[in-house]
């Protein structure tokens, strides 16, 4: 990662969308473990609550297996950072570890995981379509300030969107497809 085309198009970037303050740092705040992760136990412990007061079957392991792709989530980027070992942006403290964004990961499997287990009990149309565009608003949202703050390069943003695609997609296969209330 030390060079090659995309990283020098990443710097260039970095460089066009970097402008610190305070609006872009509240929006990185927002994939902070200490933020993302109440937001995803209330829905995980709602969706639980109407699960299993609908008597579905295994209510338990939607929450139970997004709560496990949530601590999956470090499990797979600290590695993946101390491989790449990529230094941050001119605006951090001099150090590596940047690639992946953990902050981005943590908000895509988060708000990613809780908005797909809220969608079933949802019932109208506009509901489901305000829950998944909050999802991808908080997710753009977090992207969004960690760039433009400075704290991450745009690459780590997008391989931390590719990660968190894969682990929902298999969450999704894992969690049940289509299980509807009953």
């Amino acid at each position: 990662m030390a060079d090659g085309p995309l990283v020098r198009v990443d710097e260039r970037l970095s460089r066009a969308l970097v402008h610190p303050d305070r609006v872009s740092e509240l929006l990185s705040d927002l994939g902070n473990v200490q933020v993302a992760l109440p937001v995803m136990l209330a829905g995980l412990a709602y969706a639980a609550w109407r699960s299993r007061r609908a008597g579905t079957d295994r209510w338990w392991w939607p929450p139970t297996a997004a709560a496990l792709l949530m601590a999956l989530v470090p499990a797979l980027v600290v590695p993946v950072k101390v491989l790449t070992d990529r230094p941050g942006t001119p605006v951090v403290p001099p150090a590596t570890g940047y690639f992946p964004s953990g902050h981005t990961a943590t908000a895509v499997i988060a708000y990613g995981a809780a908005a797909r287990l809220l969608l079933p009990w949802l019932r109208s149309t506009l509901a489901r379509r305000v829950c998944g565009a909050v999802c991808a608003a908080l997710v753009l949202g977090v992207s969004y300030g960690l760039v433009r703050r400075g704290y991450h390069w745009p690459l780590d943003v997008v391989a931390s969107w590719c990660l968190g695609a894969v682990l929902l997609t298999c969450f999704v296969l894992v969690a049940g497809r289509g299980r509807q209330p009953k």
